[in-house]
């Protein structure tokens, strides 16, 4: 039986040997590059000389979070660019002077896998992380799994996306992935 150390080590080794290529899922670029925050994202934001008005940050269900001096403000579907921005023009309305400021996401939302899987559920999600992956921490395929198939729900340029990809395609957070079952 594998259990979740087993996982997480066969988890390190694959992405250790594992490559970190550009592969696709049919025809949408995965990457993390151009990663848009939100719900269930964690951040560290960074405002130079000023500790008070740096911490880390959870990005709330609405895709908010709250800010000592700014209060709410909208996080979810911008870029870590983008944010940053944000949050200088904010702080620069009259709170501070030249405000320099850096945010690092720290937590990623996790991705979702279930069909024939052993343990279906929701995972911490991992730079670098491939469907194969996904799988192992999912305790691997079931008997009855159609391997080499796998069925993704992700969010592309804000439009719900189904994609078929196969063990080297790349997880991003907030994927949802389906193993469906083999007819044979």
């Amino acid at each position: 039986m594998i259990n979740r150390r087993h996982c997480l080590l066969l988890l390190s080794t694959a992405l250790a040997f594992g490559g970190i290529g550009g592969a696709r899922a049919q025809g949408a670029e995965a990457g993390i590059g151009e990663y848009r925050l939100g719900p269930g994202d964690r951040v560290r934001i960074q405002v130079f000389n000023e500790a008070d008005l740096s911490g880390d940050y959870d990005i709330d269900g609405t895709g908010l979070i709250s800010l000592p001096l700014i209060g709410q403000m909208s996080a979810g579907g911008l870029r870590v660019a983008e944010l940053e921005a944000s949050i200088v023009k904010s702080l620069g309305n009259g709170f501070l002077k030249n405000p320099r400021v850096t945010v690092v996401v720290l937590t990623y939302r996790p991705f979702y896998i279930y069909g024939e899987v052993r343990q279906p559920g929701g995972f911490p999600y991992v730079n670098g992380m491939r469907m194969v992956n996904a799988v192992v921490l999912a305790g691997g395929y079931t008997p009855r799994a159609r391997q080499g198939r796998l069925l993704i729900t992700r969010l592309v340029n804000g439009q719900k996306t189904e994609l078929e990809g196969d063990d080297d395609t790349p997880v991003l957070p907030g994927d949802i992935i389906r193993v469906p079952e083999r007819f044979f």
